[in-house]
């Protein structure tokens, strides 16, 4: 990987899409080569579906009977438990109310239904969140049937609201890339964690339209989309006064089923080309990591977000360096939008706290207080005479989430001494309710080789060409790595885990 490469004309450049089947499931993409020189293109697809969606009644019939009748009915007065225990005289009439919305390609006026919003503190903060139920069960057929078409062509390097994908795996694969380009040498990377404005407020609708056709998305159903993200009405509220309605064309219903995935959809062409560079997407944060020479990379993302309506919050985009070398040169200051990127010695990403030497002192300490403060909890029940199950089931739930919060990703990388701390804590648990508890190195094993095991066997995973079985078939072959961060990382482990549990035992 060049530190002098400029990639100024092959960075973020629209991602090539092939057509995908409609309702049969994605044939496996072929192998991807492994290593730094995984590309993280779009694989081929099928062809193009040749018929429009269509509702099923078994459809709506099965998900109105999952509907939970403890809830409160919606803006169209509609309850669950009307849904439920009516579902099969219903379900005709909704599903040609539903077919007839498609065909025509109008959205029913109850989605339309005015949005109030409040505004406080100079702040707009959107109240829609019960939308209508009827229109809430309409948006989950339509986003079963999005999925299926859009899922084989998405970013492989987009890790929100898909199958298979966690933070976990998008905070894994970023310190992968890193660590395997620190192996070589002379080399540092430079990470932007950049920062969108409102950006589910910010998808147009017609911009959207194109990018569901080159997705080959029936023509139907990028016009229902349009509608259904057009001529929405809503006004604000502060204090007292009321403003008169808007109609609103711009950005997705808050509360909305199928706002995440059209987001993706929305962002799916702003990828990376060049190997040196990895844009990492989850939902509206995003992550380029590479080597940043003179701001032409960074310049390219600008330029995508302005050309699609997508706003970088300058002010809060921040940069990390991350550099080994002995002979260390102040990097060149990065520009967004005339702004300064501000460089920092940590990050919260994705919920994990990142430095710039790759340490996890940090992130652990997060957790060791949070953990310590739910002790006080347990202590008080324990003074309830509260039975043991109860006790453990409440320390699984409050507790021990915490401290296997991330786990995957730090565990293996952090010191005896950040260890011990955790592990003091499960002690304290242990005294409290008076029994034994799973330790944090049988809790990071069973959950790093679960993780290991889904990604093994998900062809579409970006970190699956990583775990390349041996001639044998029995064994993986093991990563190669030359420093000990990049040994401790996640797949390194993963590989030394599944290998230990495929041995024989002696």
């Amino acid at each position: 990987m060049s530190s002098t490469a400029d990639l100024k004309d092959n960075v973020l450049i629209p991602s090539p899409t092939a057509p995908p089947t409609c309702c049969s499931p994605p044939p496996l993409p072929p192998p991807r080569p492994s290593g730094a020189h995984a590309s993280s293109s779009i694989s081929p697809s099928p062809p193009p579906p040749t018929t429009a969606l269509s509702i099923l009644e078994r459809d709506v019939n099965r998900l109105f009977k999952r509907q939970n009748p403890r809830k409160a009915a919606g803006p169209d007065t509609v309850s669950p438990h009307t849904l439920k225990h009516c579902a099969e005289q219903l379900s005709p009439v909704f599903t040609d109310i539903f077919n007839t919305s498609l065909e025509t390609c109008h959205v029913p006026g109850l989605h339309h239904h005015p949005c109030s919003q409040e505004a406080q503190d100079h702040r707009t903060q959107c109240l829609q969140a019960r939308r209508p139920l009827v229109m809430k069960s309409f948006e989950r057929l339509v986003l079963t049937h999005l999925k299926s078409l859009t899922d084989p062509l998405l970013d492989p390097l987009q890790f929100a609201y898909r199958a298979n994908r966690s933070v976990d795996d998008a905070v894994n694969m970023a310190l992968h890339y890193i660590l395997q380009h620190l192996d070589s040498p002379g080399t540092y990377a430079r990470i932007l964690f950049m920062d969108f404005s409102s950006a589910f407020n910010t998808i147009i609708p017609s911009l959207l339209q194109d990018k569901l056709s080159q997705l080959h998305v029936p023509d139907s159903t990028c016009k229902w989309i349009t509608d259904f993200l057009s001529d929405r009405k809503q006004h604000v509220k502060l204090g007292k006064h009321v403003s008169a309605f808007r109609t609103i064309s711009t950005g997705s219903p808050q509360g909305c089923v199928l706002s995440p995935l059209l987001f993706s959809l929305y962002t799916n062409s702003c990828i990376s080309s060049h190997q040196s560079v990895k844009l990492l997407k989850f939902a509206d944060d995003t992550t380029l990591i590479g080597l940043i020479s003179g701001g032409g990379e960074s310049d390219h993302l600008v330029s995508w977000c302005s050309q699609n309506n997508l706003e970088l919050n300058a002010l809060k985009t921040v940069e990390m360096v991350v550099d080994f070398r002995r002979n260390r040169a102040p990097p060149s200051p990065i520009t967004l939008c005339d702004s300064p990127v501000t460089i920092v010695d940590s990050f919260r990403f994705l919920g994990s706290i990142i430095t710039q030497d790759l340490k996890w002192e940090l992130n652990i300490s997060s957790i060791t207080k949070k953990a310590q403060q739910r002790l006080f909890f347990l202590r008080q029940l324990k003074k309830f005479n509260l039975p043991k199950t109860m006790m453990v089931h409440f320390y699984t739930a409050i507790i021990e989430s915490i401290l296997c919060s991330s786990i995957t990703v730090w565990y293996a990388a952090a010191t005896a001494k950040d260890k011990g701390r955790l592990q003091r804590v499960i002690c304290s648990a242990e005294r409290v309710i008076g029994c034994n508890l799973p330790s944090l190195q049988d809790l990071f094993a069973s959950r790093s080789l679960k993780r290991a095991k889904k990604i093994l066997v998900d062809h579409t995973h970006p970190g699956q060409n990583l775990f390349v079985p041996l001639p044998s078939g029995r064994r993986l072959r093991s990563i190669r790595t030359k420093t000990s961060c990049h040994t401790n990382s996640f797949f390194p482990s993963a590989v030394g885990l599944i290998n230990r549990a495929r041995s024989p035992t002696v």
